[in-house]
């Protein structure tokens, strides 16, 4: 019988969070290997090419908002040489009046200075951004290609050991080793150190070693539509990406004169169902018209051209969970990343890695990020007795964002 592989760490999921935290594994000087059920890296909800990446500035949880800043500084940081920098713009949200002088002390109070978010009235979006309504201009908000990175984030390299095809189904502790099963009971790798890195999986791992994770998944589609050319909604089609109620990437001119444009997305929590819903167009249509401000549009001009859809699973109280699981030493999560994908992904790295390493998180700290920001997404939270309220009313991070590129030929 041969004897299983055993690796130092190992990272289990190849989407664009595996993939980031292995590689910075690998650029601090260890050895990894990568596992996945797939034959290559980025095959679910890391296969699309669109994403996109902003600081939040909603109203939700402090702590929420500082995370949000500081994983998007750490994501343009690391993914500077392919962020495309088309900028978002945020809409005051329509039961709100747009008050500048309050929006601006908001956004001051959340450390987003002029080159990071600018308050904008109506005519002020029209001219820097095509937008014609009052809001926030994020002009370092930018789209990224997910598949692409973390196919480029997993080459080949000496220390990097990649097993693909391969589904763990269950974990086991022997003789202070993490042993790592597929299916049919079968030993697989072993592993000192093992990183969850999956979605809806990392649920099923946990309850083989003994623990619930509160994890639900949320179906989301996004749809592809062409405008023709000289149709009215031509004129209302934005060259930038705007995150409101729904979101919408900036529009593509096509060969034919007409205009590609990516609008997303329908929201389906508890559901994980991957076949298209014409429903779930019709839905985005309606988002199409609030983002652009365009209610007398006709929808009928907005032709279903490709989809995109995907299953994120969140958490119970909204956050990612990043950090070590104190009840399993050796056992490392980053799951339950919503529609911020990216930017968790880019600040999983960081922090699971100085844990892994048990460094200092200087790095970490000059970006702001505190002992209680760890807390508040360590797993550890969900176990210690305290109530999701005692960690503050958290904003929704359940809403996928799934840019696809086009299915049409």
């Amino acid at each position: 019988m041969t004897k299983p592989q055993h690796h130092e760490i190992v990272v289990i999921g190849a989407g664009i969070c595996g993939a980031t935290i292995a590689n910075e594994l690998l650029e601090r000087g260890k050895a990894v290997c990568i596992v996945d059920a797939a034959p290559s890296p980025a095959t679910a909800c890391s296969s699309h090419a669109y994403a996109i990446a902003h600081p939040h500035i909603g109203k939700g949880s402090p702590r929420l908002l500082r995370l949000t800043r500081i994983a998007f500084l750490l994501a343009e940081a690391r993914w500077k040489n392919v962020w495309d920098q088309h900028g978002i713009f945020q809409p005051t949200k329509k039961d709100r009046v747009f008050d500048r002088t309050e929006t601006i002390e908001h956004l001051r109070s959340l450390d987003l200075d002029e080159d990071m978010a600018i308050a904008m009235d109506a005519q002020e979006a029209k001219k820097f951004c095509g937008v014609e309504q009052s809001g926030v201009w994020l002009p370092r908000g930018a789209g990224l290609n997910l598949h692409k990175i973390s196919k480029e984030l997993l080459q080949e390299h000496q220390q990097l050991t990649c097993m693909w095809n391969t589904r763990i189904a269950r974990l086991e502790e022997l003789d202070n080793q993490w042993h790592l099963f597929d299916a049919s009971n079968k030993l697989i790798v072993t592993a000192n150190q093992v990183v969850v890195a999956c979605a809806m999986e990392a649920k099923a791992l946990m309850n083989s070693i003994g623990i619930r994770l509160p994890l639900r998944p949320v179906r989301g589609q996004l749809s592809i539509f062409k405008v023709q050319d000289g149709d009215s909604w031509a004129k209302k089609l934005p060259h930038v990406g705007i995150s409101g109620d729904g979101y919408c990437l900036p529009a593509k001119q096509l060969e034919d004169g007409g205009y590609q444009w990516i609008v997303g997305s329908s929201f389906d929590e508890g559901e994980d169902d991957l076949a298209p819903r014409e429903s779930s167009d019709d839905f985005n249509r309606e988002q199409a018209r609030g983002l652009v401000n365009y209610s007398e549009g006709d929808l009928c001009s907005l032709i279903k051209i490709g989809e995109f859809v995907g299953v994120r699973c969140v958490a119970g109280d909204r956050l990612p969970i990043i950090g070590a699981l104190s009840q399993r030493p050796g056992i490392f999560l980053a799951t339950a990343l919503g529609s911020r994908g990216i930017l968790w992904s880019a600040l999983a790295a960081k922090l699971i890695t100085a844990q892994l390493l048990e460094d200092d998180f200087a790095l970490l700290a000059r970006f702001g990020f505190a002992t209680d920001l760890a807390a508040a997404l360590a797993p550890a939270r969900f176990f210690a007795g305290a109530a999701p309220s005692a960690l503050g009313a958290l904003a929704s991070n359940s809403k996928p964002i799934f840019p696809a590129e086009s299915k049409a030929k």
